[in-house]
């Protein structure tokens, strides 16, 4: 059965669209289990019907047209009841019901499987036969391994409008792909696909007005790949003649016609660049071969690959360079780092949209400290097709539309233009003091990692410090360690822009989702593995090297603080101490006179928050990373958008636990802030100030609409507001509870796109 399984669903996967899929489904599947009748039955949202959308075995000429209202016959049955229905005789049961369209009253046997996408029903397979039987076991299980990995290509195909027949399936520019919100804000630009190198697959859909130069580039790559080859035979004359071959079977196909015309001709009759033609090239190759039977020839479709991938790093290698951005870019990848963002002009760059990620992803944290919307997680954007395309992103929404028809832009134009106007409204209070109705003082502090960032939050935010500079990114954008006097410059520089006001560097926090190139970290899971102090502590040289850096730094200035990340031991905060006192030492052998900094710990995994008490004995000040301390919380990688909806800053355990680690931070009289991204959300920070913490840190984007909800509440309301939420166990009933109180203050632009 496994083997049957396997071979369905890889010829499935040589299908080109929906349509052509299906109609591959019912007709295997009804070899497979010698069965009268296979059909496929979608959920039409808008008409509210089960549309017979393939079949083999029923009248051809009622796919389309036979329908059922949801919820009635054995098809909406198993729709109702999301599980599957095993019947011996179909026309026994009191649900079914006959369509005359299909002609299937002559069949009896019926098992209907639902196909059901993230908890939604989207539709139903069906086998039926002629005699009466009960379907065996593993015909069920074949039939629910099929619907599982169609489910996620019927999603896809609904949300770019590859379902023809459907009313809620036709793509117009007035409907959004839907994904996360990543960072708030609207935009409206043009896109920009970023893809991985040698990566095929994510290769774009990219035109040209010059064939014969994309020909001439993809003829000079091949000959390169043709030279490489040449020369990997020539290196390995030790190994059997039947290894040997296989260079010459590369050599082979890299003369080929099926490769070399069948490109250039995709070329010249699309006019797309050679990368785009090379894919679909290869692409059709690999098909031919995943269909063989033979096992030995279908596993030279690697090879095929593997020729493909060759070609394509030459391909990119003469066009890296050229690349050019247009006004009001909107930067779309599936995956997307902190570096290549950081590539773009930033006079250039007006969005971000990724097919993976959520909100609390590490380039959605830096979307919100560049001040650019960001939707993450938008899984059916069809990203190859979308380069150059006009695009709206909503980060409010998670929204993206590609082609917008003229109405929406219209309103889209109107929110941004009432962004405008709240923005200025708001900067208007820049440096006011940060007082609730009753006087209390609640310290605004940016967080940040960018220098060019700095010299404006500097001049114009009215900071009141730095609450966490990232010192990762002096490290991920060079291709080495920097050393000692580099970091001392960086460092130097951020705390003079900010002297005398405080400013907290973080350690090195590498690991997770952000690796350096020249220091590979390959675990099977990177969030629980080596990362932050972890790697610190186990490489002394590097943390020494830093921590001099950041106090030789501070001389004559006095401003600095050092924040320890990933603190998961009371153990952990000691051996780090040891190591700064080591280094303040050197120093002052050598002559300086550096005083000894504050030093802090982070409170973002769940064993520090049990800890709390410990810590704070040792250290001079705590921070609470809520992004990490959300994700361990509630076992939700932040980065994966199947479960990002589970990543919820409003859970009651995160509130609990926020609330403990400040009433340790009180027991042992030290401050605590916020450094995550919950400081950030006004509807977040209204609950932080009720429970009493010493300041808040963000992103400088978001810093005048905090500063406006604090100046809008008493910090006695705050405490009741609260006390109220906490009584609370759901976190929508939380949320909405919040979103009422800032609406009655008048503060609903703070919330939602517009004012």
């Amino acid at each position: 059965m496994l083997e049957e399984i396997r071979r369905v669903v890889q010829e499935v996967n040589t299908a080109e669209n929906l349509q052509q899929t299906l109609a591959l489904i019912v007709l295997r599947v009804k070899e497979v289990m010698a069965t009268d009748v296979c059909s496929v039955y979608l959920k039409d949202e808008l008409a509210q019907q089960n549309v017979l959308m393939a079949t083999d075995g029923l009248d051809p000429a009622s796919v389309g047209n036979a329908r059922l209202k949801l919820g009635k016959g054995l098809t909406g049955l198993v729709m109702e009841r999301a599980e599957p229905i095993n019947l011996k005789n179909a026309m026994d049961h009191p649900a079914y019901h006959f369509i005359k369209e299909t002609g299937e009253e002559s069949y009896h046997g019926f098992l209907g499987i639902p196909i059901i996408h993230h908890k939604t029903a989207l539709g139903v397979i069906v086998v039926q036969t002629a005699q009466e039987r009960n379907f065996a076991e593993d015909e069920v299980t074949l039939l629910v391994t099929l619907a599982a990995q169609l489910s996620g290509a019927i999603a896809h195909a609904q949300a770019i409008g590859d379902i023809k027949g459907l009313k809620n399936n036709v793509l117009l520019g007035n409907r959004p792909f839907r994904g996360l919100a990543g960072a708030s804000g609207v935009t409206i630009g043009t896109a920009l696909v970023i893809y991985p190198p040698a990566d095929l697959d994510a290769v774009p859909n990219r035109s040209t007005t010059d064939t014969a130069n994309e020909i001439k580039t993809f003829e000079s790559a091949v000959a390169k790949v043709r030279q490489e080859i040449a020369e990997l035979k020539t290196r390995v004359k030790d190994l059997s003649s039947e290894n040997i071959a296989l260079f010459d079977a590369y050599l082979l196909m890299l003369e080929s016609n099926s490769l070399l015309r069948a490109t250039k001709t995709r070329i010249e009759k699309n006019k797309c660049w050679a990368s785009t033609a090379l894919r679909d090239t290869i692409k059709e190759q690999v098909q031919v071969f995943d269909a063989m039977q033979d096992d030995y020839l279908r596993e030279r479709a690697q090879d095929i690959k593997d020729l493909g991938r060759r070609i394509l790093v030459h391909i990119q290698s003469k066009k890296s360079g050229t690349r050019r951005y247009p006004d009001k870019t909107i930067l779309v990848s599936d995956e997307l780092s902190a570096s290549s963002l950081m590539e773009i002009p930033r006079s250039k760059l007006a969005g971000v949209i990724c097919t993976h990620g959520s909100g609390s992803s590490h380039v959605a944290i830096l979307a919100r400290a560049l001040g650019i919307p960001a939707v993450m997680g938008a899984l059916d954007l069809p990203t190859n097709q979308v380069d150059s395309a006009k695009m709206i992103v909503d980060g409010y929404q998670g929204y993206v539309y590609v082609n917008p028809e003229q109405t929406v832009e219209i309103e889209y134009l109107k929110i941004i233009k009432e962004e405008e106007e709240l923005s200025a409204e708001l900067l208007e209070s820049t440096h006011l003091p940060t007082e609730t109705l009753d006087n209390v003082h609640i310290p605004l502090l940016v967080n940040t990692g960018l220098l060019a960032d700095i010299a404006s939050s500097s001049a114009d935010s009215g900071a009141e410090g730095i609450g966490l500079y990232r010192t990762e990114f002096p490290f991920m954008i060079r291709d080495r360690f920097p050393g000692e006097e580099e970091q001392t410059k960086i460092y130097r520089k951020v705390l003079q822009s900010f002297a005398p006001r405080p400013v907290i560097l973080r350690t090195l926090d590498i690991g997770g989702d952000k690796n350096l190139s020249y220091f590979p970290i390959k675990e099977e899971n990177p969030f629980l593995g080596w990362r932050g102090i972890r790697i610190s502590l186990d490489h002394p040289e590097i943390f020494l090297t830093q921590v001099r850096a950041m106090l030789r730094a501070s001389i004559g200035l006095d401003n600095l603080h050092i924040l320890l990340p990933m603190i998961t031991s009371t153990c952990e905060v000691i051996e780090s101490i040891a190591y700064i006192n080591r280094a303040q030492k050197e120093l002052i052998e050598s002559g300086h006179a550096i005083p000894m900094p504050k030093i802090g710990a982070m409170i973002e995994v769940p064993s520090a928050v049990y800890q709390v008490d410990s810590i704070a004995k040792h250290a001079d000040f705590l921070s609470i990373g809520t992004n990490d301390l959300i994700q361990y919380l509630l076992a939700v990688d932040r980065n994966n958008p199947n479960v990002a909806n589970l990543f919820d800053s409003f859970h009651p355990a995160i509130l609990h636990a926020i609330y403990q680690t400040v009433n340790g931070a009180k027991n042992q009289n030290i401050p605590v802030s916020v450094c995550g991204e919950m400081a950030g959300d006004p509807a977040a920070a209204l609950l932080l100030v009720g429970m009493g913490l010493n300041s808040l840190s963000m992103s400088i984007v978001a810093l005048p609409r905090i500063k406006s909800l604090i100046r809008k509440f008493s910090y006695i309301q705050a405490k009741q507001i609260l006390k109220e939420c906490l009584a609370l166990d759901d976190s929508k009933m939380i949320r909405r509870l919040l979103n009422q109180h800032i609406d009655n203050a008048g503060l609903g632009g703070l919330l939602r796109p517009g004012k």
